[in-house]
């Protein structure tokens, strides 16, 4: 986990400051940590993520774009 917080700090925009947290994965509202801490994520106002994660509808698009066409 400390490996990945270092390259954030070295790598990664510093315009807000981070958490000291590692995510894994993310269902609707929540998100787990490399722990397998469950967060509720506060950044539904982020335009990315206002739908929550892994939206089904949305996967579904996703996987049906990209059998055409992923990227232009």
């Amino acid at each position: 986990m400390q490996d990945f917080i270092g390259l954030e700090k070295q790598y990664g925009a510093n315009n807000y400051k981070p958490l000291p947290v590692v995510l894994e994965r993310g269902e609707g509202v929540w998100v787990w940590d490399t722990g397998g801490r469950k967060y509720l994520d506060m950044m539904s106002a982020y335009s990315a993520v206002s739908q929550g994660h892994r939206h089904p509808r949305i996967l579904a698009a996703m996987i049906e774009q990209s059998k055409k066409l992923t990227l232009t």
